[in-house]
């Protein structure tokens, strides 16, 4: 899937190895995944015999869990090789799931925070792909930007161990899940900043269900879950109690920008399928890329694409290298979820009916696209904090020299 869309992928900063394992992942992804779609949405036992079968190619071609740690049977990528492929890999939302980097965030969090039980019992399994696991922050009637109002509490047993109430919704992927991480109030009252933690609960335990699907904008996939009085290990507790917001503020770091990534990756998808479209349709008047509003369209996407990349992997390179993130992490979701709904929409316009059919991927794509303006915190949540922050570096910057002012709101 080679145009103009691709001229910026971070590729001038890998090696010929990261280059050679872009162009695999991205034949893969386009000649065995896309191709797999229509049965992998679908569900049931025929999608689980085909990502089953995808899953073995993959690791017969050397593509499995690439971003994972080699320890646990991954590649080893780090973070910044891994991303410069990723765009290829999230073109489809399947990608990640029949490549074996679907669990990178759970490993990842496990593998930092969770206790030695924790890490022995569970990582390699995850990391096989025989075991999934999925997050459970969100609960209905609670803003789910404001998790010091979670109502789910955790209560400590004379044994040790943790007795788990509450409800979560919109946690994805739960109905398949052997585990789910769940935050929880242990200390305090809601409101409180302190006291909240996040614990490993295995989804066979009694007291845990599955309450209903809550299909987005039609899509499966998220679910609303219920534990009644669900019994969690002492050990299932992520790192030292109390650490909620830490923990998952790295979490949500890496997964907005994973995001943002995938989603590249489907905005390009979208945005070669409409020049494909203006450079074989043709009518009357002639072929549609003659026609000056149809290169409005190419214009307008190609240079979305071309400027929320460069914001992308400006959060993965303060992501690799360990700094705060905050603000280009904020403007890198925001651009790319608007980016991906804005591509999508001009790829439908130019195709016309044939954009809102089952002939192509456009309805889901745009489907995602609007979805994202949402989750994962919604527009206006980053908007607002990416602001602030400016505006308050900016104030205590007063008095200095004005690039450093500025320096330091692009850093805060």
């Amino acid at each position: 899937m080679t145009d103009a869309g691709t001229a910026y992928d971070g590729s001038a900063r890998t090696g010929p190895r990261i280059v050679e394992l872009r162009e695999r992942v991205d034949r893969f992804v386009r000649t065995r995944v896309m191709p797999s779609e229509t049965v992998l949405d679908a569900g049931g036992k025929e999608a689980t015999a085909a990502l089953a079968e995808l899953r073995a190619e993959a690791r017969a071609a050397g593509l499995w869990a690439l971003p994972l740690p080699a320890d646990l049977g991954g590649g080893g990528l780090a973070f910044r090789s891994y991303a410069a492929l990723a765009e290829a890999e999230g073109a489809s939302d399947h990608g990640p799931a029949a490549l074996g980097s679907a669990p990178l965030l759970d490993v990842t969090m496990l593998d930092r925070h969770g206790s030695a039980r924790v890490r022995e019992e569970y990582l390699k399994r995850l990391v096989a792909g025989e075991m999934r696991t999925c997050y459970a922050m969100t609960e209905p009637d609670v803003p789910g930007t404001d998790p010091l109002l979670t109502g789910t509490r955790a209560e400590v047993r004379p044994d040790g161990s943790w007795c788990v109430s509450g409800r979560k919704w919109f946690t994805s992927g739960a109905a398949g899940a052997d585990l789910v991480t769940v935050m929880a109030r242990t200390e305090g009252t809601i409101g409180d900043r302190d006291g909240l933690s996040l614990l490993l609960v295995p989804t066979r335990s009694p007291g845990f269900r599955v309450v209903r699907e809550l299909p987005v904008l039609g899509a499966a996939g998220q679910y609303e879950i219920e534990l009644d009085r669900v019994r969690v290990p002492a050990d299932h507790l992520l790192g030292t109690g109390g650490d909620a917001l830490a923990i998952a503020g790295e979490r949500l770091a890496l997964g907005r920008t994973l995001r943002c990534l995938r989603w590249l990756g489907q905005a390009q998808r979208a945005f070669h399928l409409m020049c494909e479209r203006a450079a074989t349709r043709g009518g009357s008047r002639g072929p549609l890329a003659d026609h000056q509003l149809v290169q409005q369209h190419v214009f307008d996407a190609l240079l979305a694409l071309r400027t929320t990349r460069p914001l992308v992997h400006e959060a993965v390179a303060l992501i690799a290298a360990g700094q705060d993130a905050r603000t280009e992490v904020g403007l890198a979701k925001v651009a790319a979820a608007r980016m991906l709904q804005q591509v999508t929409d001009s790829a439908i316009q130019v195709h016309g009916a044939a954009g809102l059919g089952p002939d192509t991927p456009l309805p889901s794509l745009f489907r995602g696209g609007r979805a994202a303006r949402i989750l994962d915190g919604p527009d206006e949540l980053h908007i607002t904090s990416v602001a602030r922050r400016v505006l308050r570096d900016h104030g205590r910057g007063r008095g200095s020299a004005s690039g450093s002012a500025s320096g330091s709101a692009t850093r805060g």
